[in-house]
């Protein structure tokens, strides 16, 4: 039977990964007392959380939640940068 974790041990476990870079995955994996592909994941999926708030490009096979957060940016960087370019020719008119 699959054990199940609280969303507050994964967070501390992904936490203790990052707190600790000398370790491996396996040394932590070991020291946790959990699977060493289970913690690789968590730790992976919290990076990519991480790199996706930052805008910074996902690397790897993309989930559909992660292509649409991507669009989504995209978007509101162009619509922010057509409201500066409104902005300014407003400026320029009222002149």
């Amino acid at each position: 039977m699959a054990r199940t974790y609280t969303p507050d041990f994964v967070e501390d476990a992904v936490k203790y990964v990052e707190a600790h870079p000398d370790l491996t995955i396996v040394d932590a994996a070991k020291n946790l007392g959990i699977p060493t592909g289970t913690l690789y994941g968590w730790v992976r999926g919290s990076r990519r959380k991480n790199m996706a708030k930052d805008g910074e490009p996902i690397r790897g096979n993309l989930t559909d939640e992660e292509k649409e957060i991507i669009r989504l940016k995209k978007e509101l960087q162009d619509t922010k940068d057509a409201l500066d370019i409104l902005k300014k020719a407003i400026s320029i008119l009222g002149e």
